[in-house]
This record gives C-alpha cells, sequence and structure tokens, in this order.
C-alpha cells in the first residue's frame, strides 16, 4: 500500500512544538517502525532501529546531496559541506577529514583540551560561580584553534567561542537563534576564507597544520576547494569540537542525578571512562534525527517510498527504545561495558562506516574529549546552587537550561 495515498496533513508544526519527542509521538500512534507523512510540503517517511539505520546509510536507497534544508546548510553544516556530498566526491573529501581527525591528531587535540581546562579552573574559582557549558565552550575554542592552527588570541576566544555555539544552536530553530546563526556564519567564513588565502601564498601557519592541509586539499577532481569551500570545512572541524561543550554539560547533570559514578570516573579507567561517554551520548538528547532522499521507488518495513521524498531516522526515539536499550530512561554506564556496538545501533554521530559512509569522522575526538573531561569534571572541587537544570525536549538542540551554574574551589 502507498505511504501517501491520499491527504496528510502537514507535520512541519508539530516538529516545532515537540521536538524530540515528535517523531516517537508519531511511532506511537502508527504502532509500526516507518510512519508515512508530510513535512515542510513533501511525502517523508520516518524510520527507526538497526536495520532502519542500515537501509538509510546504504547510498543505493537514501543520498544526502539535496537533501538538507536550506536552514541547515546556512547554519550547521555550511554550503558546499561535506555533509551534502554523495559518492566519489564524499569518500574523497570525508578522507581528508579522516587523516585529520584520527589516529595520534586525537591525542593530541586531548592533550590541548586538558591543559586548557587546568589553565581555566582557577581563574572559574575566582569568578565563581560560573556556567560550566560557556566556559567548557572556551576551553574547547582554545584547545581546537591551536591544534588547527587557526590564529586567535586569548582575548578573542569568548566571541570566537559565543559563535561556534551560535552556529550549532540555531540550526533547529526559525527565531532569532537562527537568523543569528547565520550572521555567525557569514562572518566567520569570511574570516577563515582570507585565512586560507594566506596559507595558499605561504603567509600564514606552517605546512603541517589542519588549516593547510584543509586549504592544500585536492577534491575528487583534482582542483584546490575555493576559499569559501575550504573556510566551511574548517568550521567543520572547529565546530563540532565546541559542540562537545554540550556532552560536557549532559555529563555534569548526569554526575548531579547519580553521583555513583563520580568515583569510578575519578579512577579513569579507560573501559568506564569510555562506557560513560557513551550512555552520555545515548541517553541524553542532541540530534533528534537525520534526513536523506530516497534515490528511487523504494519499500522498507512494509510502507512505500517514492523517490525523492524525504526519509527521515529517528535517531532520538531509537536511543530511547526498549527494543535496542533495556530500561532506556535509566543512566546506566555499564550498558556498554564488556559490549561491542553494532556501528547501526548507537548515531549520535551517525551510523555505518565513517570511511565509506555519512557517520561523523570525528566521533573518535568527540568521544576522547567526552572521556578526559568527564574525569576532570569528577575529579574537579565544586558545587551545583540551586539552579534550574530541566532539558526541554522542546528545544533543539537541548542543554540543561541553567547550562549547569557550578561554584568552583580553588585548588590546593
Amino acid at each position: 500500500m502507498s505511504a501517501h495515498r491520499g491527504l496528510r496533513l502537514d507535520n512541519t508544526l508539530p516538529l516545532a512544538f515537540e521536538g524530540y519527542a515528535w517523531l516517537p509521538n508519531r511511532r506511537r500512534r502508527a504502532h509500526a517502525d516507518a510512519v508515512p507523512m508530510r513535512l515542510l510540503g513533501r511525502p517523508a517517511v520516518a524510520l527507526r532501529g538497526p536495520e532502519a539505520a542500515r537501509f538509510f546509510y546504504d547510498e543505493r536507497h537514501v543520498q544526502r546531496h539535496g537533501a538538507l534544508p536550506e536552514p541547515i546548510r546556512s547554519t550547521l553544516f555550511g554550503h558546499g559541506a561535506v555533509h551534502t556530498l554523495d559518492g566519489t566526491a564524499h569518500r574523497v573529501r570525508k578522507a581528508m577529514f579522516l587523516a585529520l581527525l584520527t589516529g595520534g591528531g586525537v591525542d593530541d587535540l586531548v592533550a590541548r583540551a586538558a591543559a586548557a581546562w587546568d589553565e581555566a579552573v582557577p581563574d572559574w574559582a575566582d569568578r565563581s560561580p560560573v556556567v560550566l557549558f560557556d566556559e567548557t565552550a572556551r576551553v574547547l575554542t582554545r584547545a581546537v584553534c591551536d591544534w588547527t592552527g587557526v590564529p586567535v588570541t586569548p582575548a578573542e576566544v569568548p566571541a570566537l567561542a559565543g559563535d561556534l555555539v551560535a552556529l550549532v544552536d540555531g540550526f533547529g530553530t526559525a527565531g532569532p537563534r537562527h537568523w543569528r546563526a547565520r550572521r555567525v556564519r557569514a562572518r566567520r567564513e569570511a574570516w577563515l576564507a582570507d585565512l586560507v588565502d594566506r596559507v595558499r601564498r605561504d603567509e600564514a601557519e606552517p605546512a603541517d597544520s589542519a588549516m593547510a592541509a584543509v586549504a592544500r586539499h585536492r577534491d575528487a577532481d583534482g582542483t584546490e576547494l575555493d576559499p569559501r569551500t575550504a573556510a566551511v570545512e574548517l568550521l567543520n572541524i572547529i565546530r563540532p569540537t565546541v559542540a562537545v561543550s554540550w556532552f560536557v554539560a549532559f555529563a555534569a547533570h548526569a554526575l548531579h542525578r547519580w553521583p555513583e559514578h563520580r568515583d569510578r570516573l575519578r579512577a579513569d579507567d579507560p573501559a568506564f571512562t569510555e562506557a560513560f561517554a557513551h550512555e552520555v551520548r545515548r541517553f541524553y538528547p542532541f540530534a533528534p534525527f537525520v534526513g536523506g532522499k530516497a534515490v528511487r521507488d523504494l519499500e522498507w518495513g512494509g510502507e512505500h517510498v517514492p523517490a525523492g521524498a524525504m526519509v527521515l531516522l529517528d535517531i532520538y526515539g531509537q536511543h530511547h527504545d526498549a527494543r535496542f536499550w533495556p530500561d532506556p530512561y535509566r543512566f546506566t554506564p555499564e550498558r556498554f561495558l564488556g559490549r561491542e556496538i553494532d556501528p547501526y545501533e548507537l548515531l549520535p554521530q551517525g551510523g555505518g562506516d565513517p570511511a565509506a559512509g555519512h557517520r561523523c569522522p570525528g566521533e573518535a575526538i568527540t568521544v576522547a574529549l567526552l572521556r578526559a573531561l568527564a574525569v576532570k569534571l569528577a575529579r574537579l572541587d565544586h558545587a551545583l546552587p540551586d539552579q534550574d537544570l530541566t532539558i526541554p525536549l522542546n528545544r533543539i538542540p537541548t542543554r540543561p537550561r541553567s547550562g549547569i551554574l557550578v561554584e568552583v574551589r580553588r585548588p590546593t
């Protein structure tokens, strides 16, 4: 039976009101893992589950080129970004990111972030209380700019951190946050495009910096990226690193609600810190879903998916589905101990093979940074004053309303 036969009400407004609960609510009413609908005036089908993820990340079924809505390209990813490519063009561009974001480079970035955190703590104690989310964004901005070779003075870090947060904070809304993100992207792309030009004229940064690697990258057709596209991809290294601030704030929220995990984090046992990082990424809401476009007429879960229809993969719903995660609304890092994670099961940064598909090449950095900073957080001598720690599910992307206000005691 066609998934799109007859009149269907558009779901754009319900998405805006319900946020992360939107697709789980649709599935609950439909009692199915494939739910037909209309979104942004177009036919769409929402899918859930590891098998749905395998279907979604198969380029024979779903493509990303031309599928990302313009508001997301103009805020979160940028026009011409690797996320918008498919096939050979995607794999060649992706290889550049994998070379930069895996291996020894991860350890270097984590070391820089840990050092920046340690240097910041005494200042937090002097200004206490501070908003952990904001301070973490500054720590990560300083670390990733040093690591990529983007020249930023200490005085420039707070403004840049605020801009990078705004790029992430504005993709899921049509309001003021969105328009701020557009303005930030235009300004920061121009700034980085100028830096790329200077690198190509040998006027800035050594040849082994990440910024130089992006500036000198050649795409599948053998041509260099134009300066603006190179700037887009530099932001796609810097911005996701600073977005780890969301997960650090969630980690602080988890340690407040479940303090029994604090001692195990302080011990810095590698298996537990990794399990804790994975559970933060599973339990707390970040990306509600991802979308693509059906390459041809398809069928999944008994639903017809017409060529060109939007295909949505319900990430938040999958991460809280009891069929895949027993007692899913309980924060339990132990569920990841001694368990090999199916690449289509835990999807906070996409599914499948990062080398060939659309799984984020920076996932290893996200996990490594979260592991290191969760240990730092567990060891931080601090208290949480009275504040609003609720996490509104109708806000995309969400975070604790207070940003996690902390009173930091000076190290002795």
